[in-house]
């Protein structure tokens, strides 16, 4: 190497000047991410304070701040114990009609992604259109037509009528066949299949493992579509004891609508329970996010990838 060479590799380069263009996108993106961020937990945070407020400051306190005669717990405890525990009765159900339907949602789109994957069937392109095409069609749109058929089914006003619905997933299809393409090597199956095994066998012992990741991601999505759906229930359900727990605040509130309630009114209480009851159930769903949250995160990211 020349002394030349050996003096340029040597010398102390000159650092990379952050250009007043770079450094101000950088700043507005972060604006804005605060912004988004504020607007985000802006509702929650005046769910947190108003639940922990008696009912004579629930109207005429600041909002955004908790007060005095901080009573959350008093309120979780009338919460529980309102109307011989119906609240309960609420989340259970709840929990129930979620768990259920999302089980059985993530089940049958995984066996049909798988099958539209790895298997060569008369019909196969145009079935798959079908069912990607009803992802476009707005589910609200469907519930008449989901009433009159659980009417002839002669099931409604009952759990059936909102778990059947709701294992029908065409965006959970459409996600684990693109997901089992780039997670399932076809050379796997073959010395499977070389090795005696059967379809089912394959299925339930090889497949189903490699791609857990992305059956946690339609289990959460429509473990989440059901606790949150409203209309529904509204429709196919009439009971109290089956109601979910969207159904049921919505009862609560439009109780307390109808009879006036306000600062310092008797029937001010409902609107408390609704408040608390909210962040009950928000409270619940997010821990649901926080524990499936890995789980979740790989099934985006591998899912993603074609392998």
């Amino acid at each position: 190497m020349s002394s030349y060479q050996t003096i340029a590799s040597t010398a102390p380069q000159a650092p990379k000047r952050r250009t007043w263009t770079t450094w101000t996108g950088k700043q507005i993106l972060t604006g804005i991410m605060i912004l988004f961020l504020i607007y985000f937990l802006l509702p929650f945070s005046w769910l947190v304070f108003s639940s922990s407020k008696p009912n004579a400051d629930l109207f005429t306190s600041f909002g955004l701040w908790f007060t005095k005669d901080f009573n959350l717990f008093g309120n979780l405890g009338l919460l529980f114990t309102y109307n011989n525990g119906i609240y309960l009765t609420w989340l259970w159900n709840t929990f129930y009609y979620s768990l259920v339907s999302a089980t059985g949602a993530a089940l049958l789109a995984t066996m049909a992604g798988y099958a539209f994957a790895k298997f060569r069937f008369a019909g196969r392109q145009i079935s798959y259109y079908l069912i990607l095409s009803s992802v476009l069609v707005p589910t609200t749109s469907l519930v008449i037509p989901i009433y009159f058929l659980m009417s002839k089914l002669q099931i409604l006003n009952t759990p059936l009528a909102i778990i059947l619905p709701s294992i029908v997933s065409p965006f959970g299809v459409y996600l684990m066949r693109i997901y089992i393409d780039g997670a399932v090597p076809d050379e796997i199956l073959d010395s499977a299949r070389i090795d005696g095994a059967g379809e089912f066998r394959i299925f339930g012992t090889i497949s189903l493992r490699l791609v857990m990741p992305g059956f946690i991601t339609v289990f959460l999505l429509a473990f989440v579509g059901t606790w949150n759906n409203y209309f529904l229930p509204l429709v196919v359900l009439s009971n109290p004891q089956y109601y979910p727990l969207t159904l049921g605040l919505a009862s609560w509130n439009a109780q307390a609508s109808n009879a006036g309630g306000g600062a310092g009114g008797g029937t001010s209480e409902l609107f408390t329970l609704v408040i608390t009851g909210a962040l009950v159930s928000i409270t619940l769903l997010s821990l649901a996010f926080l524990f499936l949250q890995r789980y979740w995160q790989s099934g985006l990211s591998l899912g993603g990838v074609k392998q």
